[in-house]
């Protein structure tokens, strides 16, 4: 077996069709840029999944091993938008129109990112509704648990006091902060050295999302770019869209639990 026979290259080389006419010397790379970043996207899912069936099982300590590949990737993925961000106005105008409706919100392996991390939305499953094979693979995200929400269960079962209104609930509906999530995060943090594997997984969620947010903002940055502020191709509000997702969040105790912690040290040292 030889290395392009391994690697399946002549597919994996083949698989550029630029469409633009006459031929647009930049269209390539805004092919390539986008369809590595969908394998880097499958070998996420590929590494959530794991880490997600591994907190199901307890094994902590494996699992933090896939989330530490995943934080690499996300520094790749975020790395690429300064390729993209060589493209200028100019350059992207002479090809733009032969993506037609195509966009990235299309993308259904990012789609499927966030839906593992619990950022849940039944009506983007709708947009594949002409795709049947992307659709069954997010509608059947949309009915399972997030990372986080098996990450709760494990504290459940460590004999920290989850609710069971957290740990036993309709997986398809977004996750709405809990106040006693929020203490248990806090007996966490008040004594890391007691919970070392617990407090090790909340910082590398916190990894996981503090990445994420980059990955996003370089987007929007990159973007802003080359379009500025025009709609997206595929009919979203391009830039707008892009900065409403900032204010999202994966794991909305481990962040509030910050605000917690320095408004007790605060008090404790008696500043005003």
């Amino acid at each position: 077996m030889s290395y392009a026979d391994y690697l399946d290259l002549r597919t994996l080389l083949s698989a550029q069709h630029p469409l633009a006419q006459p031929p647009q010397h930049d269209e390539l790379l805004f092919i390539i840029q986008h369809q590595t970043s969908e394998l880097w996207f499958k070998l996420v899912l590929h590494e959530l999944r794991s880490a997600r069936e591994l907190f199901e099982r307890d094994e902590l300590q494996a699992a933090l091993k896939r989330l530490a590949r995943v934080k690499h990737i996300q520094a790749t993925l975020t790395g690429q938008w300064s390729v993209l961000a060589t493209l200028t106005p100019s350059e992207y105008s002479q090809f733009r129109e032969f993506l037609a409706t195509s966009s990235g919100f299309q993308s259904v392996q990012y789609r499927a990112v966030e839906f593992l991390l619990g950022n849940k939305k039944a009506e983007m499953v709708r947009v594949f509704d002409r795709e049947p094979e992307w659709r069954a693979v997010l509608a059947e995200l949309l009915d399972q648990p997030s990372l986080y929400d098996v990450f709760l269960q494990l504290l459940a079962r460590r004999g920290f006091a989850v609710p069971r209104e957290v740990t036993d609930r309709d997986w398809s509906q977004p996750y709405t902060p809990h106040d006693e999530v929020l203490q248990v995060f806090r007996q966490v943090y008040a004594d890391p050295a007691a919970h070392w594997d617990i407090y090790e997984t909340c910082e590398e969620l916190v990894d996981l999302e503090d990445n994420f947010q980059q990955w996003r903002f370089r987007h929007l940055k990159t973007v802003e770019r080359i379009i500025g502020t025009a709609p997206g191709t595929g009919g979203s509000s391009g830039v707008t869209f892009l900065r409403r997702a900032l204010d999202q969040t994966f794991f909305p105790e481990l962040y509030a639990v910050r605000g917690v912690i320095a408004t007790g040290s605060v008090e404790r040292s008696g500043e005003r």
